[in-house]
This record gives structure tokens, C-alpha cells and sequence, in this order.
């Protein structure tokens, strides 16, 4: 029983949740939803040799698929949203008050017929389309079903968008529980209800010095014994007939009729709300009807301007009178001065748990609970009394919180207020004169340390305790040492190898910088506004046959002949000294190389051992590429395919795919295209 009581509680605390309800949209904004939805979830394409009877059941499964999303779509707000039968009667009035309960009621209705009108224009459709004897037919009709769904919907745009609007008005609306321990304020407007809530709730109400500053309900959580107590803070009352009163008053009105709770009535004997005190009690005899069975407590604030005993004697009577009814607590209190505000939040709450206890002692439970209760008294060792007392230590060192003249010599003669002096109260007493001095309250083991020019703490010790004395001395004896090492030659030894390859890198880092700089600054002449040739002017040819030869005829050198080491005309040998031909340069693997150039595996390289690692490394790369893509080497230049067509084959985009064809050879411009489906 205990579960289900639990389980109970959290439906009913989950209905009041308004803010979880899902956002309404527009018709436009529906329509385009579940059209959208139906195109890109539903194939599209339709082939020439397919069945009628497979065209038939992919055009029924549109029109399903389509009245599906309407009726889940429509479902849902229908059910997010509470209905007023189910739900609290607080809530209930409340959005009767605010939204008018016979309309709400109507545009929740008419979405459920809506629902059920697409259901059924989705069932007679797909009836038809059982029949349909071609492609075109079967199309024309799942047209009119979508449209027909469409113009069902359209008819619904104000139902939605007024459902939006109280949507947004409920998830505004404070989180209140019917069912919680609560205290609710209300009174004229301008009496101080908010700077009451304020004062023992976190909740931070607008406060103005005129009429009707709360215009709706307002919740702030305070603690007592223990205990999470609610305090709503209500729009002000005005006395006159209820059919007279505002949205604003109906609020309050709405309140104080359907919420269990303490009943705590604001009265200004002051006057300065515009109100009179007979005007206030006259509107506390007019509400009093609501009050039944509820704990009152009638406030009078503003105490610090007037209090009752100040008041005319007629007044005074009526204060009297007050008092003498069954049921009603008087309690004076002043706001702006924080005068007696926690006694009356005490005061109201006691009140409430003594009712509720009262209530649960005579329901059929009580004698259940009380079965499984077991109180324990504890037995007098001795007939000695002992009464409760605070030790004389905790007295002294309270009081010298509060009053630190009285730390050392404790009078008995002092009370203590239990308010301890804080530093705002300091500084609220020098004015002016007030300084932030943050080391006073430093504990160290000597209080004369707080202030010294090395306050900082390590360890709990000050760091000044850790300075040698002896510093200066210590300090010449380390130079002495470190001078004897260097006379003695300790720090000496041969750099000459590394200066000698640190010199080499330093020369190649600096030709690499001037040659970087000359290419920088030939690059940057070419990219001069010059004057462009037209294309008509061929370029020369800078490198051909011809030329070649006759260079090389000029410089005495047969490039014709086939035998070896015969590349000199004889000819042009005569009385004419050549110089010797250079031998033709193969690197290791056989191929012919530039006697100006150097191979490029040697390029960079400074050594020998550097290039085998450099192979090395390379080879190690090569092997990893080709294994991770699956490569036999550097000439597997197979691209395998991203977009495979069994995966991705079968269903298209929102665009549109053409075939247009144009004749030219008459007069006319002919041509013809096919839509999605294929159909011409």
C-alpha cells in the first residue's frame, strides 16, 4: 500500500508538470512536417514493368503512412495537454479564470474530430485505391486523399495557435503543489505581502509603493522543523461582488478557495495602501466564507508607523472583536523593520501541523499508525534535578562574539542575544572610519605574527621562521668553492669536434638562407607588371634536335655515330686541341647521371649513415601506404568506388530529376521530360 500511495503521488505531482508540454505548431508548420516526412520516408520511384498491383500498395502505403503521422501528431497534443476533469481543482478554476474553460474544452475537441475525419478520409482513399486499374488513376487519388488530409488540417489553424498560446501561459505559471504544507498570504493591495514572502523565502517578488505591483501568483520554499513549506503570495483583493472582480483577483479568489493551508490576512492600521481599516475588515468579512476549516491568521503591519494601541477606539474595537472569534490568531509585525516576521512564519506553521495531525489522528489510519509507534521514556537514575544549563565557556565565548569588550571578564549581568556581530555590523557602526583588516583573525601560535612583512602561512607556520641566519656565510663559502673548480680546471674539457660540426651546420644553414632569399627575390622580379605578348606570337622554342646537334658539331662532338668513344668529328679536329671528355657518371643502380648534378637520393644528406637511414625510412613508409590501402605499389593506381550502388540506389532527394529532349530540325522546339516516379 505504502508503493502504490508513492506511485499515486508521482502521477498526480507529474500532471502538474506544465512545462514539459510539447510545443504546438503551426498549420502551416504541421503540414509541411508530415508532407516532408511522407516523401523522404516512402519511395518514389516507379518502373515501367511493374505490377498494377505493386503500384497499388505503394500508393496506399503513402496515404497510410501520411494518415499516421496526423493521427500520432494530433494524438499527442490531445493527450500532453491536462484536462480539467483530471487535474486539481485549483488548477482547474485557474484555467478556467484564465483561459476560459468551455473554449479550451472546444479547441481539444475539434482536434480530436479532426483526427478522426483524416482517419477516415485515409480509409474510403485507400478503399479506392484496392480498385485502381493504372498509374495515373492511383496517383490522381493519392493526391485527393493528401489534399482532403490537408484541408481537414487547414480548418484547425486557430484551434492551434490559441492551444499555443495557453501552452506558453502554463509552462509561465509557478510550479505550486495543491497538496504541500503551505502558507497563503493575501490582504489588500499594498499591504506588504511580497516584502513578507521576501523576507522568509528565497523568492524575490517585485515590490513598488503602488496598488496591484503582483499581478498573478507567486511561490517561495522556506524551511521549519525540518520541514519544505510553500508560501504563495497572491494579487491583491479588492471588496466588491465576486462577478465584479478581474482575471487578476480571480487568481487569489482561486486560491484561497481550493488550497489546504494557513490563511494569513495582511492588515495596514497606517493606512498609507489607500484603504481605511474599516474598508479591510469588511473585506475580511466578505472572504471569510473561504476560510473554512483553515488555521487564520490575521497580520497588522506596518507597526513601525502606527500600531493599534495608537488607534481611535472604535477601531480598537474591532481589533477586539477580532480576537474574541474561534479560530483566528492576531499578530502585529513590521516588515521594514524585520519585526516578528519569523514568529509569525513559526506562529502560521505550528498552526498548520496541528491541524493536519488533528485530522490525521481521526481518520481510519490513525490506529494503524499508532500500532507501530513505540515511545521511550527515559528512567530517573536519582531523585537529584537536573535541569538543561549552558556552560559557562560557550556563554563567554558567544558574548564575545557579539561584545568583544566582555571577552575577558564575563558578567552575568549581560544577555546574550544569540546575534552574532558580523562584519557588515561593523562596518554599518564606524561609517567612514572602517578599515577591512584581514589578518585579525589569523591563528597562529604567536598573535604578535599576524602583522609582519612576511604574513604568508605554509604548513601553519610562517615562512619567516624558515630564514638562516647564517645565509651570508653559507652563500661566500659556496662562491669560494665554486671558484677553487675553476681555477682547477674541473669544468674544462674538449668541445673541439662538436664546434668543428656545429660551425659545418651553421655554414649550410646560412647558404640555404641566401640561396632561399635570391629565389624569393627572382620570384618576385617575374611577378612585375610586364608586358604581355598577344597569343598570336609563338614562343621559340628553347630546347629541339637541331639545335642540340649543331652545338655539339661546333664543339667538335659526333652525336650521330653509333661507335663508342668515337664522338669527335675529324673534320674539325684538325690543329684544334680538345680537352679531354669527361667519363659518363652511374649511380649504384646502373643509371646514368649528370657529372654536374648529384644524385637525389644524396640531395640533403650529409653522410653516409644518414642516407641508409633516410632508404630506411622511406621503404618503411612505402610498406605502410600500400599494406593500409591495399596497394601493390607505387604504380597501383586503383581507385576503388565511394558511392556503391547497392547502397545508396533506390530513393531520391526533394530535388527533381529531368530528361529533356529538343528537335531541331522543324520549326518547333519539342521536348519531354518525366517526373520522380518515371511517368511522362
Amino acid at each position: 500500500s505504502r508503493i502504490q500511495t508513492t506511485a499515486a503521488t508521482t502521477m498526480a505531482t507529474a500532471k502538474y508538470n506544465f512545462k514539459s508540454i510539447t510545443v504546438v505548431p503551426t498549420y502551416k508548420e504541421f503540414v509541411d512536417i508530415i508532407l516532408s516526412k511522407t516523401q523522404r520516408k516512402t519511395p518514389t520511384e516507379v518502373h515501367k514493368h511493374y505490377k498494377i498491383s505493386r503500384i497499388r500498395s505503394f500508393y496506399m502505403r503513402k496515404v497510410k503512412f501520411t494518415q499516421q503521422n496526423f493521427h500520432d501528431k494530433l494524438e499527442g497534443i490531445i493527450t500532453e495537454f491536462p484536462k480539467i476533469e483530471e487535474i486539481h481543482p485549483f488548477f482547474a478554476d485557474l484555467m478556467n479564470v484564465l483561459y476560459d474553460k468551455d473554449h479550451y474544452k472546444l479547441a481539444l475537441g475539434q482536434l480530436n474530430t479532426c483526427k478522426h475525419l483524416i482517419d477516415n478520409v485515409a480509409r474510403d482513399y485507400v478503399r479506392l485505391l484496392k480498385y485502381a486499374d493504372s498509374l495515373y488513376r492511383c496517383k490522381m487519388l493519392k493526391r485527393a486523399a493528401l489534399g482532403r488530409m490537408v484541408t481537414v488540417m487547414k480548418r484547425q489553424a486557430e484551434n492551434l495557435q490559441y492551444l499555443e498560446q495557453v501552452r506558453q501561459h502554463l509552462s509561465r505559471l509557478p510550479s505550486i503543489d495543491p497538496n504541500m504544507r503551505t502558507l497563503l498570504v493575501c490582504g489588500f493591495p499594498n499591504v506588504g505581502k511580497s516584502s513578507f514572502m521576501n523576507a522568509i523565502t528565497r523568492a524575490d517578488v517585485e515590490v513598488q509603493p503602488y496598488a496591484f505591483t503582483t499581478k498573478s501568483l507567486y511561490v517561495g520554499h522556506t524551511d521549519y522543523r525540518y520541514l519544505r513549506w510553500q508560501v504563495i503570495d497572491t494579487p491583491g483583493i479588492l471588496d466588491h461582488a465576486l462577478e465584479e472582480r478581474n482575471t487578476i483577483e480571480m487568481q487569489s479568489i482561486t486560491a484561497l478557495a481550493h488550497i489546504r493551508s494557513t490563511i494569513v490576512y495582511l492588515m495596514d492600521v497606517s493606512q498609507q495602501c489607500g484603504y481605511s481599516v474599516e474598508d479591510q475588515f469588511s473585506l475580511y468579512r466578505h472572504i471569510r466564507p473561504l476560510f473554512a476549516n483553515k488555521p487564520i491568521v490575521v497580520v497588522v503591519n506596518k507597526t513601525d508607523v502606527k500600531r493599534v494601541a495608537d488607534l481611535p477606539p472604535e477601531q480598537q474595537a474591532l481589533f477586539e472583536a477580532l480576537k474574541a472569534e474561534e479560530g483566528v490568531t492576531l499578530h502585529e509585525m513590521s516588515t521594514a523593520l524585520s519585526e516578528g516576521v519569523i514568529e509569525l512564519r513559526n506562529e502560521a506553521c505550528d498552526l498548520l501541523l496541528a491541524q493536519r495531525v488533528e485530522y490525521k489522528s481521526k481518520s481510519k489510519r490513525s490506529e494503524e499508525i499508532t500500532s507501530r509507534l513505540h515511545i521511550a521514556l527515559p528512567q530517573p537514575r536519582d531523585d537529584k534535578e537536573r535541569p538543561p544549563c549552558i556552560p559557562e565557556a560557550v556563554l563567554r565565548r558567544k558574548l564575545a562574539m557579539e561584545v568583544p569588550e566582555h571577552s575577558e571578564a564575563f558578567d552575568h549581568r549581560v544577555k546574550y542575544s544569540g546575534k552574532r556581530k558580523l562584519e557588515k555590523d561593523i562596518e554599518e557602526e564606524l561609517g567612514d572610519d572602517y578599515v577591512l583588516d584581514l589578518k585579525k583573525n589569523f591563528d597562529l601560535a604567536n598573535p604578535e605574527e599576524k602583522y609582519d612583512v612576511v604574513p604568508e602561512l605554509w604548513n601553519g607556520r610562517n615562512i619567516a621562521d624558515f630564514i638562516d641566519p647564517a645565509i651570508e656565510e653559507k652563500l661566500a663559502a659556496l662562491e669560494r668553492e665554486e671558484e677553487e673548480r675553476i681555477n682547477s680546471g674541473y669544468y674544462d674539457f674538449d668541445l673541439g669536434s662538436d664546434d668543428e660540426d656545429l660551425e659545418e651546420v651553421r655554414s649550410l644553414a646560412k647558404a640555404i638562407r641566401e640561396k632561399k632569399g635570391i629565389l624569393k627575390f627572382e620570384q618576385r622580379m617575374k611577378q612585375t607588371n610586364k608586358p604581355k605578348m598577344p597569343r598570336v606570337v609563338v614562343k621559340k622554342r628553347e630546347r629541339s634536335l637541331g639545335r642540340l646537334r649543331s652545338e655539339q658539331r661546333d664543339l667538335g662532338v659526333d652525336i650521330d655515330s653509333d661507335e663508342e668513344g668515337n664522338h669527335w668529328d675529324e673534320s674539325l679536329d684538325q690543329g684544334v686541341q680538345h680537352p679531354p671528355l669527361k667519363k659518363m657518371r652511374t649511380d649504384e643502380e646502373g643509371r646514368v647521371r649528370s657529372s654536374s648534378t648529384m644524385p637525389r637520393n644524396r640531395l640533403g644528406v650529409k653522410n653516409e649513415k644518414m642516407r641508409a637511414k633516410v632508404v630506411k625510412l622511406g621503404k618503411k613508409t612505402q610498406e605502410n601506404k600500400f599494406n593500409k590501402n591495399a596497394k601493390k605499389g607505387e604504380s597501383d593506381r586503383h581507385i576503388p568506388t565511394s558511392k556503391p550502388k547497392h547502397l545508396l540506389a533506390g530513393k531520391r532527394g526533394m530535388g527533381k530529376t529531368r530528361i529533356c529532349r529538343f528537335d531541331f530540325g522543324g520549326d518547333d522546339l519539342l521536348g519531354w521530360g518525366s517526373d520522380k516516379s518515371g511517368n511522362p
